[in-house]
C-alpha cells in the first residue's frame, strides 16, 4: 500500500510538472505573438519627431494620441473604412452568388463548351493581376466607371470569380446527385432542389468562398490605386 501511494504521488508530480511545462511553452508562444503587435501600437503612440526611432519600448516616451486624432478627424479614415467595407461586402455577395450558380451548372449539366469553360477559368489564374490592369482600365473607362466604387467592385469580382467557381464546383461534385433526384421526386423544381438541398449542404464551401472574396476586396490596393 505504501509503494502504491508513493507511485501515485510520483505520477501526480510528473503530471503536474508536464502541465507546468506545457503552460510555460504556451505563455512564451503567446508573448512572442503579442509582443510585435504591442510594439506596433507603441509606435503609433510616438510623437512625430520620434516616429523612426529604433527603440522597441512598448510604451514610448512622451506618448501621444495625436496620430489617431489626425487620422480620424483630418484624414477621412472613416470614409476610407466605409468605402472598403462597401466594396468588400459587394464583392462577397456578387462573387458568391455568381460562383454558386456557375459552379452548379458546371458540376451538374452537360453542354457544349463545358470543358473549355473550366479550363478558361483555370487559365486566367496563371496570369498575375498586374497584367490585367491595362485592359481593366480601358474597359472601365469606356463604360465611365473610373474612380467609382462600382467599377472597383466589377474589377475585383472579375479577378476572384474563377477561383470561387473552381472551389464550389469541386465541392458540388462531392454532394450526391441522389439527394437532388429525391427532391425532384417530391415535387421540387430544379431551382428549388438547388436552393433547398444542394446549397445548404455546401455551406462550408460557401463560407470559404465568401471569406476569400471579402479578403480579396479588403486587402487589395494596386487595382484601386490605378
Amino acid at each position: 500500500g505504501a509503494c502504491r501511494a508513493a507511485s501515485c504521488k510520483g505520477a501526480t508530480m510528473r503530471q503536474q510538472l508536464r502541465i507546468l511545462l506545457v503552460h510555460l511553452v504556451l505563455i512564451a508562444a503567446t508573448l512572442g505573438a503579442v509582443y510585435p503587435i504591442a510594439v506596433v501600437v507603441g509606435i503609433s503612440l510616438r510623437p512625430s519627431g520620434a516616429l523612426y526611432s529604433t527603440s522597441l519600448r512598448i510604451l514610448p516616451e512622451n506618448a501621444t494620441f495625436e496620430a489617431y486624432r489626425v487620422l480620424l478627424a483630418e484624414r477621412g479614415f472613416l470614409l476610407w473604412l466605409r468605402n472598403s467595407l462597401f466594396v468588400s461586402l459587394a464583392v462577397t455577395v456578387i462573387g458568391v452568388a455568381l460562383a454558386a450558380t456557375a459552379a452548379y451548372a458546371l458540376a451538374r449539366y452537360e453542354f457544349k463548351g463545358k470543358t473549355w469553360s473550366l479550363y478558361s477559368f483555370l487559365l486566367t489564374q496563371m496570369f498575375p493581376l498586374t497584367m490585367l490592369l491595362l485592359p481593366l482600365y480601358v474597359l472601365l473607362r469606356r463604360v465611365h466607371l473610373i474612380d467609382s466604387l462600382g467599377g472597383l467592385v466589377i474589377a475585383y469580382v472579375a479577378t476572384t470569380l474563377p477561383f470561387c467557381v473552381w472551389t464550389l464546383k469541386g465541392y458540388y461534385d462531392t454532394v450526391p446527385r441522389e439527394l437532388e433526384e429525391a427532391a425532384l421526386l417530391d415535387g421540387m423544381t430544379p431551382m428549388g432542389a438547388f436552393l433547398r438541398v444542394t446549397l445548404p449542404l455546401s455551406a462550408p464551401a460557401l463560407a470559404i468562398t465568401a471569406l476569400f472574396s471579402f479578403m480579396s476586396g479588403w486587402s487589395e490596393f494596386i487595382v484601386a490605386r490605378v
